[in-house]
């Protein structure tokens, strides 16, 4: 393993009784990067970074974090990530401060809490209130604040922004930027394709416990899908619309609507459209599971360019 790779992952088999979560798993993460794992809800993104955790022991495979096996070493690895799971469990009857404090006496580290302090503010996150009195998103923030307030060498982050605002969205990856920046590595699930996009300098895809691409944040353009329905002022037949690169009709109610399917860029749907009598456009982006369903269509397990 190469002094300059944080994660390395080689062949990793984990299985559930009958359910295969993960099929051969092959990865490999650098020191410094910001990488986002994205995949469908149950795609095998929260069994690799627990296995990564030595919270799960795979059946057949490799790991290894900063060199070291996360099974055999597993207080020396833990020592040095910052972990957000996708769900955290918290006392309700603890103050915020309580139970950042926990966090910090489980790590057996000294505490910045000039840093912590910092970070709640950012968060709007009040350290005297009670866990039980805080709303989905607020619980979600006391997550961030513990993953981040030991100023870990890697951040292992499971959907980090479930639960957040907006405002509060632009907040953390301002937090993860600056983390990158002091040389924290920073690998973080989603199944948010515009959540991985803003943020991450490279991604890695995962279906059926499989990494099935890995490519820049700019090529998810090819993978955005979008779904228009589109009302004209009179009968019109659109045969220009539905012949452009990307576009497929999906339906077509009546004889002044249409339902189109795009995919990539909607720039020359937009100028051609500009020559008919449009009353109303309305715009939906799918899902990413319809999203994979159409992008991978027969293509379970495969591997395909998403550039």
């Amino acid at each position: 393993m190469s002094e300059l790779t944080a994660i390395e992952i080689k062949d990793l088999i984990k299985s559930y009784g009958p359910v295969q979560a993960l099929r051969g798993v092959n990865l490999t993460v650098k020191k410094g990067e910001l990488v986002g794992f994205l995949g469908p809800n149950g795609a095998g993104k929260t069994t690799t970074i627990r296995c990564l955790l030595g919270l799960i022991r795979p059946q057949a495979g490799t790991m290894r974090v900063f060199g070291l096996d996360p099974v055999k070493n597993s207080t020396a690895v833990r020592a040095r990530i910052g972990y957000l799971p996708g769900e955290l469990h918290l006392d309700g009857n603890q103050s915020v401060k309580g139970a950042l404090q926990y966090f910090a006496d489980l790590r057996r580290c000294n505490t910045d809490w000039k840093y912590v302090n910092q970070l709640t503010e950012r968060l709007e996150l009040h350290l005297d209130q009670r866990i039980k009195n805080l709303s989905k998103g607020n619980k979600q923030k006391v997550g961030i604040v513990q993953a981040l307030m030991s100023k870990p060498d890697l951040l292992l982050l499971d959907e980090p922004t479930s639960g957040l605002d907006p405002l509060m969205q632009q907040e953390v990856y301002k937090l993860l930027h600056e983390a990158k920046a002091a040389g924290t590595t920073i690998f973080f699930s989603s199944h948010i394709i515009s959540e991985v996009e803003a943020i991450a300098e490279r991604l890695v895809i995962i279906r059926d416990g499989v990494i099935i691409e890995e490519a820049a944040p700019e090529q998810l353009v090819n993978m955005k899908l979008r779904r228009y329905r589109i009302r004209f002022r009179k009968a019109v037949p659109p045969v220009e619309v539905i012949n452009l690169a990307g576009v497929t009709l999906i339906d077509q109610p009546n004889e002044n609507e249409i339902i189109l399917q795009i995919e990539g860029e909607v720039d020359q749907l937009i100028k051609t459209l500009a020559s008919y009598p449009v009353s109303d456009l309305q715009s939906e982006h799918l899902s990413l599971e319809e999203v994979f369903l159409a992008y991978y269509q027969g293509a379970k397990g495969g591997k395909h360019n998403v550039g």
